[in-house]
């Protein structure tokens, strides 16, 4: 149910699209209103949760690690997992922001057949996730050349690299067949694994959300939209770039002929854009604030004082037990130090046990 709310959400983006588009005319409101709005809504939210992340105090080192602390010197420190330098933090965040490290430990539980519980290797989200996001920059990069008047020398070896393997450039009837870009099939195959492993293990499932789906879907109709607008549906390519090149530069413009395929791609990307900073996919920008992955471990080289702290006023036991002594002992409770006896008292007290 929670798979089909965020689906039938997007499907509605979808119509509201066909509609104003394909039937209202409303090119440009899709088209050069909607794109710009998104983006306003992404730099100043991505901003904001910035700001806030940054504001938040971390007087203590709280770095997460998984390997040796450096301690004595014929202990062997790990310095990627356990950095205590400024240089071992910038390999262990390189490792982490390109590779996923620590993703790349994940483990499943499964019960064995003599009903214990057992601790497996699992790559498959590892491989997944990797994929996606590398796949996601390369298309963010290929898409640059719609938005510059001359295409960046390396965006043209980007391409080149994408499409090293030639798949589908050949002729077919008269025409050339574009050569088949793998970052954008190999994104609508991680996209779709990602989505299928939450459909399909019950423990994901089941602490996923609407929220969690919606993304996935809306990321598969992007990447869908542009594999159908690469391969089999053919826009204009030059009133796209007129239009992209518009908003890159402040002078938005409305060519004809673009069809509706590309506005409901832009819409989808927009809308992508403007919920980027309210969803869980703003740990890009996360990651790299995060005091558990930033902060170098020196907790045994360097002290580290709380600038925060303030005089605070305690009350002792040894105060409290002054404070409240007699009636201690009147109810019969152990005190550390008997009440001091007048002299005389402390006499008739003194001859009485030399009686006893």
């Amino acid at each position: 149910m929670r798979a089909l709310i965020a689906l039938v959400a997007v499907a509605v983006l979808l119509g509201v699209v066909y509609v104003g588009v394909g039937l209202a005319g409303q090119e440009f409101f899709f088209g050069v209103v909607i794109p710009y709005i998104a983006i306003a809504v992404f730099l100043i939210g991505l901003v904001y949760r910035v700001l806030v992340w940054a504001g938040a105090p971390v007087p203590y080192r709280i770095p997460t690690t998984c390997g040796q602390q450096k301690t004595l010197p014929w202990l062997k420190q790990n310095r990627l997992d356990n950095p205590s330098t400024f240089f071992g933090v910038l390999g262990r965040m390189a490792l982490e922001v390109l590779l996923f490290r620590s993703l790349f430990r994940n483990t499943r539980v499964v019960l064995t057949p003599a009903k214990r519980l057992a601790y497996l290797s699992d790559k498959l989200l590892w491989a997944g996730a990797l994929a996606f996001h590398w796949c996601f920059l390369i298309i963010f990069l290929r898409h640059l050349r719609f938005f510059t008047e001359r295409i960046p020398t390396f965006v043209t070896l980007v391409e080149q690299l994408d499409g090293f393997f030639q798949v589908g450039a050949a002729p077919f009837s008269g025409f050339m067949l574009p050569g088949a870009m793998l970052s954008g099939l190999v994104l609508l195959g991680a996209v779709s694994l990602l989505l299928l492993r939450r459909l399909w293990v019950d423990q994901v499932r089941y602490i996923s959300l609407p929220a969690d789906y919606f993304p996935l879907f809306l990321i598969i109709g992007i990447a869908f939209t542009g594999v159908l607008m690469r391969y089999l549906l053919k826009v204009d390519v030059i009133s796209v770039k007129e239009l992209t090149l518009g908003l890159a530069t402040f002078q938005p413009k409305n060519p004809e002929g673009i069809g509706v395929l590309f506005y409901i791609h832009l819409f989808l990307v927009s809308v992508l854009l403007a919920y980027f900073p309210f969803s869980k996919l703003v740990h890009f920008a996360g990651i790299f604030l995060s005091p558990t992955r930033n902060l170098s471990n020196n907790n045994r080289m360097v002290r580290h004082v709380n600038p925060w702290d303030y005089p605070v006023k305690v009350h002792s036991y040894e105060a409290y037990e002054d404070e409240f002594r007699e009636k201690m002992i009147e109810a019969g409770l152990p005190v550390e130090k008997m009440p001091e006896q007048p002299p005389e008292q402390e006499a008739e007290t003194q001859q009485q046990g030399e009686k006893d």
